[in-house]
C-alpha cells in the first residue's frame, strides 16, 4: 500500500506453497482478509515470494492471466517480490539450503531472470520500480579455502551480470527500471554492508564495466547502470544480528554513491546475559527448532564478537565472557520481549527513523516468516498476526 515513505508490503514467504497452483489457494483466503483490516479502500501491495517451479507455473499464460485478473479484481498489486528461497521453504529442513542452488549455478539466473519478466509484466501502470531480493552470492562454509571462495565470489558475479542484461533490456522496452536487491545476512558470502560494498567495488563494477563495454558501453554508462539495477536489500533482522549502525550503513552506502533497494523490516531474538542466564539459556532453547538456520553473533564483555552457525553451537559454546546474543530468528515486529528474551525492535525504530529523515528506498516489505516454529506461547492465528504487524509499521510510519 502506498504510504509518505513508499510502497509497503508483507513477503507472501509466509505462506506456503511452492508450487503455484498452492501459494495462489492460500494467496486467495489469506490476502483479501487481510486487505479488508489493513488497506479496506485503498490497493494494497503484495511482497510476493515464488519457489522456482511457482515461477515456472505462473509463467504459463493461464496461470498468469489468471492471477492477474485476481489481482485487479482484489485491488492488490505486485511492487516486490522475494527470490532468495528457490526451493521447499516450509515443512522441510531448510537450513543452509536455503541458498541453493546459489549464484555459482546457472539455474540461480534462469529462475532470477524469469522472476524480472514476471515481475515487468505485474508492476502497476502507475509504478515504474519493481525489486526482487535474492542470496548473497552463497552460503560461506560451502567454499573451504580463499581460493575456492574467490573463485565462487567471481562465478557468482558473472552470472549476476546475466540478469544485470535483462534489466537492462526490460528498462529499454518498458521504461520500467526493475534492481536485484542483494541480501546480506550472516555466514552468506556477503554477510554484512561493509562487504556488500567491498564486493560491489571489488568484484562487480569491475567485472560488470568490463562485460557491458562488450556491449558498446563506456565506463561512465556502464557504472551507471550497475548501480541502478544492481542494490542492496536491507534487511533489519540480519543488520541488526550483525550489529550494525542504520545510519552508518546508510551513509556508507552514500559515500558510495550505492543504492538500497528495498527495506526488509524484520525484528531478531536478542539475549543480555548480564543477569539469569542460565535461565535464559534455557529459555533461548526452545527457539532452536530443526527448519530454519539461526546463526548467533555474540558480543562478549571486551566488546569483540564471537560468531555461531546455528543456535545448537551457540548454546554448547556459550561461556561466562559473553554478554549479550543476537540471534538470527525472525520474530514478530510488534512485541519487544519475549518473556525472559529481548528483540531488536529498537533497530527497526531506528531503521525507520532514519529512512523518514532521508528516504533511501521506495520499497519496505514486512517479513516474518517463523510463525509456525515459534514457542507455542507467542502463536497466533495468522492473518490477525499479519494484520497486527501491517498496523505496527503504519503506526511508525505514521508517528
Amino acid at each position: 500500500m502506498k504510504t509518505e515513505f513508499g510502497q509497503l508490503s508483507y513477503c507472501s514467504n509466509i505462506h506456503p506453497g511452492e508450487d503455484w497452483k498452492e501459494h495462489f489457494s492460500v494467496l486467495k483466503t489469506s490476502i483479501p482478509e487481510i486487505k479488508a483490516v489493513v488497506s479496506p479502500t485503498e490497493p494494497m501491495g503484495l511482497g510476493l515470494r515464488l519457489a522456482n517451479q511457482a515461477s515456472v507455473d505462473l509463467s504459463e499464460n493461464e496461470n498468469f492471466e489468471d492471477f492477474k485478473n485476481w489481482l485487479e479484481a482484489n485491488d492488490i498489486y505486485v511492487f516486490t517480490m522475494n527470490g532468495f528461497p528457490y526451493g521447499n521453504f516450509h515443512n522441510v529442513v531448510v537450513k543452509d539450503q536455503v541458498h541453493a542452488p546459489d549464484w555459482t549455478t546457472k539455474d540461480r539466473a534462469d529462475y532470477t531472470i524469469r522472476m524480472f519478466e514476471l515481475l515487468a509484466k505485474l508492476l502497476p501502470e502507475n509504478l515504474d520500480e519493481g525489486g526482487i531480493s535474492t542470496s548473497p552470492l552463497s552460503y560461506r562454509f560451502w567454499w573451504d579455502t580463499p581460493e575456492s571462495l574467490e573463485k565462487a565470489t567471481k562465478t557468482a558475479t558473472q552470472n549476476i551480470l546475466l540478469v544485470l542484461e535483462t534489466l537492462i533490456d526490460l528498462f529499454e522496452k518498458t521504461g520500467k527500471t526493475l534492481h536485484l536487491d542483494i541480501e546480506p545476512e550472516p555466514d552468506g558470502i556477503l554477510e554484512n554492508s561493509e562487504e556488500f560494498i567491498d564486493w560491489y567495488k571489488k568484484y562487480l563494477l569491475p567485472m560488470g564495466i568490463q562485460h557491458l563495454a562488450e556491449k558498446g558501453y563506456s565506463t561512465e554508462e556502464a557504472t551507471l547502470l550497475i548501480k541502478k539495477h544492481i542494490t542492496l536489500c536491507y534487511d533489519v533482522c540480519h543488520f541488526a544480528v550483525g550489529f550494525e549502525n542504520p545510519q552508518d550503513v546508510i551513509d556508507n552506502l552514500d559515500n558510495e554513491g550505492l543504492k538500497v533497494g528495498k527495506i526488509q523490516i524484520s525484528s531478531a531474538v536478542k539475549v543480555d546475559f548480564s543477569e539469569n542466564a542460565e535461565e535464559k539459556l534455557r529459555t533461548i532453547a526452545q527457539y532452536n527448532e530443526p527448519t530454519y538456520l539461526h546463526q548467533v553473533v555474540a558480543q562478549q564483555k571486551d566488546g569483540s564478537f564471537q560468531k555461531f552457525p546455528d543456535l545448537t553451537e551457540a548454546i554448547a559454546g556459550f561461556h561466562e565472557n559473553i554478554s549479550e546474543w543476537r540471534v538470527h530468528f525472525h520474530v514478530p515486529l510488534f512485541l519487544e520481549n519475549y518473556g525472559l528474551l529481548g528483540s531488536t525492535q529498537s533497530d527497526i525504530v531506528e531503521t525507520i527513523k532514519v529512512h523518514k529523515n532521508k528516504r533511501f528506498t521506495q520499497h519496505l516489505e514486512i517479513e516474518t516468516y517463523t510463525w509456525r516454529v515459534l514457542p507455542t506461547e507467542f502463536q497466533a492465528p495468522l492473518n490477525e498476526s499479519i494484520i497486527r504487524e501491517i498496523n505496527w509499521v503504519k503506526g511508525l510510519l505514521n508517528g
